[in-house]
């Protein structure tokens, strides 16, 4: 409720319905007046986000400790005292793919591939002089042609298990003289597979580090999508599952699968918290990591039996049937993306 005086008229600003209290009965709205001071949007302000992690704080809570109980409180209808589902995986998601994000970095020497200190792009800027003194001090005295330099850095990159293919084309339209001569048969698929091979060597320059971290940064920028794309498949495989309970609606296992992926979402943050202090101490991990990898199967077993109320042999049942479907979604769904991945890069 606003501080703000309340109107002396009792039409509603926004509908025009007729006001009898301080709300209207049509459309909600409070009959104030709406002139408002700055300490007024400020205070407001304040008071919304408050209000917000006053509620967010409450919902986490009651989701880590007791699994499955807010999706069955929204079930029921029990919701006002709880954060909306959706504003808390959106909100969740965006605090986890920006720390993920921003602290997902690849090895420097993986993605950007330098020589005793030098970039590609420098190295390729070198006058005759310069890269042939820096060509002796890559080999210990002998000196190298470009060519020469460019098939060493590919084979650093092949060992490094870097690589990306070569192709043996020289160009798009050598590879299409080759297929009309009849020396090669190669279906739609493959044929789209050389051109992209051609297409992206010529991009790139045949620079297999800058091809690897684009597609590298494509892939995991593709995550947020692979995962909101699995979730309602997972309330699907939930609705397949527990069909014969025609109670349960698919938006109810929607709204479980919700809190679910939230809970994961925090606990991968836990991970992340756990990984970065494990570097810093330079401890070993593993044991904590695991821990929290099998607490999330366990939290996602106690969620169903609490949310669906069945008997704990079927609820186990049904727990293992619905990992192994979301295995091979999850599989297919990955193979998608490394394709798109390699189509975008």
């Amino acid at each position: 409720m606003s501080h703000l005086n309340e109107r002396s008229h009792k039409n509603c600003l926004n509908c025009n319905a007729e006001v009898h209290g301080r709300f209207c009965h049509v459309c909600g709205q409070e009959n104030i007046e709406p002139v408002e001071t700055a300490w007024h949007l400020v205070s407001h302000f304040f008071k919304d986000i408050t209000h917000f992690d006053g509620k967010f704080f409450s919902t986490v809570k009651y989701l880590i400790f007791k699994p499955g109980f807010v999706s069955k409180e929204y079930m029921i209808g029990r919701r006002t005292s709880y954060l909306n589902p959706v504003r808390m995986y959106v909100f969740t998601s965006a605090i986890f793919f920006l720390i993920f994000f921003s602290i997902s970095k690849q090895d420097d020497k993986a993605l950007n591939t330098t020589v005793k200190g030098k970039s590609l792009e420098q190295i390729d800027a070198m006058d005759s002089t310069s890269f042939d003194a820096f060509s002796r001090l890559v080999t210990k005295g002998k000196p190298m042609t470009r060519d020469a330099f460019k098939k060493y850095i590919d084979s650093t990159q092949s060992r490094s298990g870097i690589h990306f293919t070569t192709s043996k084309y020289a160009s798009k339209a050598a590879y299409d003289s080759v297929l009309r001569s009849g020396k090669k048969k190669h279906n739609w698929i493959e044929r789209q597979l050389v051109y992209k091979e051609l297409e992206v060597n010529e991009k790139y320059t045949n620079n297999q580090g800058q091809i690897m971290k684009a597609f590298t940064n494509n892939l995991m920028h593709s995550f947020p999508q692979m995962l909101f794309i699995s979730l309602p498949l997972f309330a699907l495989m939930l609705k397949l599952l527990y069909k014969r309970r025609k109670e349960y609606y698919y938006a109810n296992h929607a709204i479980f699968s919700i809190h679910l992926y939230v809970f994961v979402f925090i606990i991968l943050l836990v991970m992340i918290g756990v990984d970065e202090l494990s570097e810093l101490l330079s401890w070993d991990a593993g044991t904590v990591m695991g821990i929290l990898l099998l607490g999330i199967l366990f939290y996602e077993y106690k969620a169903m039996r609490n949310f669906y109320e069945q008997r704990r042999g079927k609820t186990i049942l049904k727990f293992i049937l619905l990992n192994l479907l979301m295995l091979v979604i999850m599989m297919i769904l990955f193979t998608i993306f490394i394709l798109l991945s390699l189509m975008k890069v």
